[in-house]
């Protein structure tokens, strides 16, 4: 086993022990829907990381359908789909429950049906130091690259300059989180 990692133990003791993808198209989807509950079960017993678990392992199953050929054909469109897939998944990790992650979610996919209700201001949530590393992150995940260039993007990539942009980028978001409030590591509570 070169890999490490929760991925790969789960992998190597669940996934192929119950016959991987060797059994067949259904076998292999409700292999990979075990995997997954069990993976939000290893992360808590609250219904939240079951749940967060059956969620991922849904659209593992559906991009095996075919949506990932669909997905391939255009590099936005995908990364739309990656960015907010995921980031719905982590409403569900990091809510205190359930209920509370299915009301956040409500409020991002459905702004509107909130506005009047107890808004909160766009202040609370994205102050000039959000804005500007959100701005940085954008520019550094390849923006940068598709509007100088091709010769400056070549000599960017890789660079010296590039490395110290992202561990600056890098270091003002471990400063923001610093700076804001206590943050533990996430896994601390388990």
């Amino acid at each position: 086993m070169n890999n490490s990692g929760l991925g790969t133990w789960f992998r190597e003791y669940v996934y192929i022990p119950l016959g991987g993808n060797r059994k067949g198209k259904r076998r292999t989807y409700i292999n990979l829907a075990v995997v997954f509950l069990l993976t939000g079960l290893w992360h808590g017993a609250d219904f939240s990381f079951i749940l967060w678990g059956a969620y991922h392992g849904f659209f593992t199953i559906v991009e095996r359908l075919g949506l990932k050929k669909q997905l391939n054909k255009t590099k936005i469109i995908s990364t739309i789909y990656c960015f907010g897939v995921v980031s719905l998944g982590w409403v569900l990790f990091r809510a205190q429950d359930t209920l509370t992650g299915f009301r956040y979610i409500a409020r991002i996919v459905m702004p509107w049906r909130y506005s009047s209700i107890g808004a909160m201001p766009v202040s609370d949530y994205a102050d000039g130091k959000t804005l500007f590393i959100g701005i940085c992150a954008v520019i550094g995940a390849g923006l940068l690259k598709k509007i100088v260039p091709a010769k400056v993007a070549e000599k960017w990539s890789g660079s010296v300059i590039e490395a110290v942009y992202c561990v600056g980028l890098l270091i003002l978001c471990l400063a923001s989180i610093a700076s804001n409030t206590y943050n533990p590591f996430i896994y601390f509570q388990f």
